[in-house]
């Protein structure tokens, strides 16, 4: 029983970031720290952005979550944790290698799920697009489109 509370800690813990990540995107990265986010909706092939910095701030609740769960005979910090790493690891393959392609590998991966949520990332690049947040789940239409097709 107690591996099935731990899976669903990690799962709920993952689902959530989404969350986070949409929040903090909206009003944090298009709010006041839009100084560090900014460089990332030009894109001209740096290899590293300001934006970066994001990835770091996600990670230290993650760190913490999973030492102070190790600490405490892997109690269901560890899992929380495990599950905002998880979510880091999906939105750096999805977010950098698949979308931004900052990375040259798994390029040519494309089903339906990909090429929607890529189309909502690229159409929140455009010049005063103020919509489509989130990183893993994009709005319905873009997967109706992708359906239709």
């Amino acid at each position: 029983m107690t591996w099935i509370i731990n899976t669903l800690l990690v799962l709920g813990a993952f689902l959530f970031m989404e969350f986070m990540a949409w929040f903090t995107h909206k009003y944090v990265m298009h709010g006041f720290l839009w100084v560090l986010h900014k460089d990332h909706h030009i894109r001209d092939g740096r290899k590293f952005e300001w934006n970066d910095l994001f990835a770091v701030i996600f990670a230290i609740p993650s760190f913490l979550f999973i030492y102070t769960g190790v600490e405490s005979a892997f109690d269901w910090k560890f899992y929380i944790g495990i599950g905002i790493a998880l979510y880091g690891l999906a939105y750096f393959m999805f977010h950098d290698v698949f979308v931004h392609g900052r990375l040259p590998f798994l390029q040519k991966l494309s089903n339906r799920y990909l090429r929607a949520t890529i189309t909502a990332h690229l159409d929140h690049h455009k010049p005063h697009a103020h919509y489509n947040y989130g990183f893993l789940v994009a709005p319905i239409k873009y997967y109706k489109e992708e359906w239709a097709k």
